[in-house]
């Protein structure tokens, strides 16, 4: 495929700054207790290693059918039917990293429309909660439920966040419970997917660190790097 006849306005620099700016405003906005034990999560999350267990580029992505914001199913396959698939999980509408990713994958539509590419964002949030993203960061794209992250354990995301991390977010008006309709504290890893139109990941970034999101400007690169589909 051929570059994008505008150049990208995001950088590796611009999108790790609104990153680090927002754990800066955590870093004071949060109780130190509770910031301790967030950051203690993550390190056990890491030793873990549970990202091994994540699909990766060169495997089949597995199809499935979710509702969007307007309780519509959304089935991968179809999305396919019309050119690649961006495929990125995110915590939920409470998480301030993944309202940074997902304003700005909004703002990088048109050029994932120059590669005829559909951008899907899916969070383990009950449908009200979906609705509400969608509509309080003016999202263009389809985000889906997926209640019981019934299809973030088929991409080898889907992970228990354990007792001291659930309490703590319940301590900070952060109810996984409330948010998720279920009582396993459970969220998925933050991953991007960039699926062909053959069904097959092309492009995968998998963080155990949720504050770590993949750059667009990289995602573009590997947009740019699939093959073109040629008419038959």
């Amino acid at each position: 495929m051929s570059t994008p006849a505008s150049a990208s306005p995001f950088s590796a620099t611009s999108f790790q700054q609104n990153l680090a700016a927002t754990a800066q405003h955590l870093a004071t906005a949060l109780p130190p207790t509770a910031a301790q034990s967030i950051d203690e999560g993550i390190a056990r999350t890491e030793a873990a290693d549970i990202t091994r267990h994540a699909l990766a580029a060169g495997q089949a992505a597995p199809n499935f059918t979710l509702p969007d914001a307007t309780s519509q199913p959304q089935t991968l396959a179809t999305l396919l039917a019309q050119g690649p698939v961006v495929l990125t999980f995110y915590r939920g509408n409470w998480c301030p990293y993944c309202n940074v990713q997902l304003r700005a994958y909004q703002q990088l539509l048109p050029e994932l429309a120059h590669y005829e590419a559909t951008l899907v964002a899916v969070s383990p949030q009950k449908p009200d909660f979906t609705t509400l993203t969608t509509s309080e960061k003016k999202l263009s794209f389809p985000v889906l439920s997926d209640v019981g992250n019934a299809v973030a354990r088929q991409y080898g995301l889907a992970y228990g966040v354990g007792t001291e991390v659930a309490n703590t977010l319940r301590s900070v008006g952060i109810d996984l419970a409330a948010y998720n309709g279920t009582a396993d504290d459970e969220l998925p890893l933050t991953a991007t997917f960039l699926i062909g139109t053959d069904g097959v990941i092309a492009w995968a970034q998998v963080e155990a660190n949720f504050k770590h999101r993949p750059d667009p400007a990289d995602l573009l690169a590997a947009l740019a790097q699939l093959p073109v589909a040629i008419p038959a």
